[in-house]
């Protein structure tokens, strides 16, 4: 068996406030029932530009230009002390204006569901040309356009508009006269899952250098679910996102746990790498439409711009030992079991202490702990607290518990061992994964030897169990390949075998 690494890691963030006001339950929620809403007619003063997204460091760091440590240097309130010379493109990804997602979505539109206007069209095929990852063969995908009579008479029809600045520049029709889990709103939320996701997927072979036909297993773990009226899950995400990625000797199939599936399928991918199954294995997920602007009632009311304006998506890829990349231990996997119970230390300590202590590990050997690592400055308004500070007082009060740590210690171990949140609240994107690039590039530079990644999630939602869930998978320094020991040479082989002829010659010699 071979240990499974970190071969890479890619994060996109697409800015789409038009999106907010009409894919956002909680804007589209409220036209539905007050259209004339003050809140709704407020929503357009607070939300952002792009540059203003692209200059928001908790953004800078999702996309790999500063270290989440780094947070703990710029002044709060983060979105009024923007860092002034950043750039949308990261060292692991990039933060893509909401024209382009359009253009994408249309490049992913399998059965001609997405229609862009003539003049939109141009321009935004001049601006994914300029992408070194899309080929022209995926740019002619978005052909000459419609006028705007066309997509108006959809849009009357029932199709969900696509805006910019204000004006419809496309729209997404349904996919079935009838079937609701193919209508047009359903087929504009996952069209979208699927072009964020093929944006991380692309991110991920372009800037690791890694040729796309050599993955040959995709998980795709987003909260999205596709099929039609028969199988509303039945997937597959993930087949589809590899198709437009060029994934062309991958299979694979979607994975899904609410918040914790990111972690999950990591946990997954890292088992089949290692057993032999699969060589290398893409872990991907897209973006929510639906969780856009899920808290700007709160950031309305309490005057802060509507941060959650971003769709957020992500790539991973997991292939057998380099000797450099970091090692995932999948024998230092902590787990929420059924029996677990679902209070606080009894979930902390199944997923964070539990694999600890099997291997003889204090909760300081861990240089880093990936939690949920939700933005504060969105959760705050809207009465949730700083998540990622909740978890990190947990595991340091764990610490002094165990005598790991002495109490008056815990400030400290929170501030090094922790970082400050810094994902869009997109539901599985923060949980976990974000710090995974990070966290590689820290370990592979030797500035730390082990990073937790932790994904938990509230099944609750789906209305099928009460149970919590949650799982942990350790990252840590690859040791190098290690030598085999008990091989024999070349020469001492050579010399076996002419021994063994001279004792057969001496046999045949020697016979009567």
């Amino acid at each position: 068996m071979t240990r499974p690494v970190v071969k890479g890691a890619a994060y996109v963030l697409v800015h789409a406030p038009e999106m907010v006001m009409h894919y956002g339950t909680t804007c589209s929620s409220e036209r539905e029932a007050n259209p004339n809403s003050e809140f709704l007619k407020k929503v357009p003063n607070y939300l952002r530009t792009f540059e203003e997204a692209v200059k928001y460091a908790p953004n800078q760091a999702y996309i790999g230009n500063i270290l989440p440590d780094e947070l703990n240097n710029i002044p709060r309130p983060w979105y009024k002390n923007l860092i002034e010379d950043a750039k949308a493109e990261g060292k692991m990804g990039e933060i893509v204006p909401q024209d382009e997602l359009y253009g994408v979505m249309k490049i992913c539109d399998a059965f001609d569901l997405v229609m862009l206007e003539k003049e939109f069209s141009v321009n935004v095929k001049e601006k994914l040309a300029k992408k070194a990852y899309f080929s022209e063969q995926e740019i002619a995908k978005i052909k000459d356009g419609f006028d705007v009579s066309e997509i108006e008479k959809k849009l009357n029809e029932g199709a969900e508009p696509l805006y910019l600045n204000n004006k419809v520049v496309g729209c997404v029709k349904s996919a079935h006269a009838t079937d609701k889990n193919l209508s047009a709103h359903v087929m504009a939320e996952n069209i979208a899952t699927k072009a964020t996701a093929v944006l991380a997927a692309k991110n991920l072979v372009y800037r690791n250098n890694i040729p796309a036909d050599s993955i040959e297993y995709i998980i795709e773990c987003s909260e999205e679910a596709c099929g039609d009226m028969n199988q509303r899950g039945g997937g597959n995400f993930a087949k589809a996102v590899g198709e437009v990625a060029g994934f062309v000797s991958a299979t694979g199939s979607d994975t899904r746990g609410f918040c914790a599936a990111p972690t999950h399928a990591l946990v997954i991918a890292a088992a089949l790498v290692e057993s032999g199954v699969f060589k290398s294995v893409a872990v991907v997920a897209g973006g929510a439409t639906a969780k856009l602007g899920m808290n700007s009632r709160d950031h309305v009311n309490k005057d802060v711009p509507i941060l959650e304006d971003c769709l957020g998506a992500f790539a991973v890829l997991v292939t057998e030992d380099d000797g450099v990349s970091p090692v995932l231990r999948t024998d230092i996997v902590g787990r929420h079991t059924i029996g677990t119970g679902s209070s606080p230390q009894a979930v902390m300590e199944s997923i964070i202490t539990k694999p600890l202590d099997k291997h003889g590990l204090k909760i300081t050997d861990i240089d880093k702990y990936s939690v949920e690592m939700q933005n504060p400055e969105i959760t705050e308004p809207a009465g949730a607290g700083d998540v990622p500070m909740a978890n990190y007082k947990m595991i340091a009060a764990l610490g002094a518990k165990r005598g790991d740590i002495e109490k008056a210690a815990m400030p400290s171990f929170i501030k090094e061992h922790g970082m400050p949140g810094f994902a869009p609240t997109q539901g599985h994107i923060p949980s976990g994964v974000p710090f995974v690039g990070a966290g590689r590039e820290l370990i592979i530079s030797g500035k730390i030897s082990r990073a937790m990644i932790v994904g938990k999630g509230s099944l609750f939602l789906g209305r099928m169990t009460n149970l919590f869930d949650g799982i942990s998978i350790v990252m840590e320094k690859n040791p190098g390949k290690a030598e085999e020991t008990g091989a024999v040479s070349k020469e001492e082989i050579k010399g076996m075998v002419a021994e063994a002829m001279k004792e057969f010659a001496s046999f045949l010699l020697n016979r009567k």
